[in-house]
């Protein structure tokens, strides 16, 4: 078997017209289709749904379901807000700059630009509570080569002692900026 891609990504969303608009409105996605049932056609649970999904560029597909019947929406309580996010890939400093300028004036909270070396990112949360992050790449070609020289290295010494390998320190040494 081989992977194509990723044929779309679902998350919950608290009301899936919001979402739709939001996510038109603030990162130009297009809505491409909806989908909704009063039973899940892989369970047979009767539990009516609103599917909906966006072009999130280049092939790949971002989607929500709206669940009316089911309790509020909650997370992981033992996972920071930081961890679980969703990032996308804008093609300019300039384009980053300019979505935060958008998101900004609107009140929504941009945390960012944040220089992580190869690439410099924001985050922002969407009207659901879904944390997201666009990334503009600046590493260059030989600083991803040093990085995937010592990819195994640095997950093989994670494994034994769950402390940071110092490998690709020189990543953050100029930012003083972790994850």
């Amino acid at each position: 078997m081989h992977i194509k891609k990723i044929h779309h990504v679902a998350y919950r969303c608290i009301d899936a017209k919001q979402t739709v608009e939001w996510y038109v409105k603030y990162l130009g996605m297009d809505f491409l289709l909806a989908i909704a049932e009063d039973q899940v056609p892989s369970t047979g649970a009767p539990d009516p749904y609103m599917h909906v999904f966006l072009d999130a560029g280049a092939g790949n597909v971002l989607a929500f379901f709206e669940l009316p019947n089911q309790g509020a929406m909650g997370r992981d309580e033992n996972t920071p807000a930081w961890v679980q996010h969703l990032a996308l890939e804008v093609g300019s400093v300039d384009e980053l700059l300019a979505a935060k300028a958008r998101l900004e004036a609107d009140g929504i909270g941009v945390i960012g630009p944040t220089n992580h070396t190869i690439f410099k990112s924001i985050y922002f949360f969407d009207p659901n509570g879904h944390r997201l992050e666009l990334a503009v790449n600046t590493g260059t070609p030989e600083m991803m080569d040093k990085l995937d020289a010592v990819k195994w290295d640095m997950l093989n010494e994670w494994a034994e002692t769950r402390k940071a390998p110092q490998h690709a320190a020189w990543m953050h040494a100029r930012t003083g900026v972790a994850a």
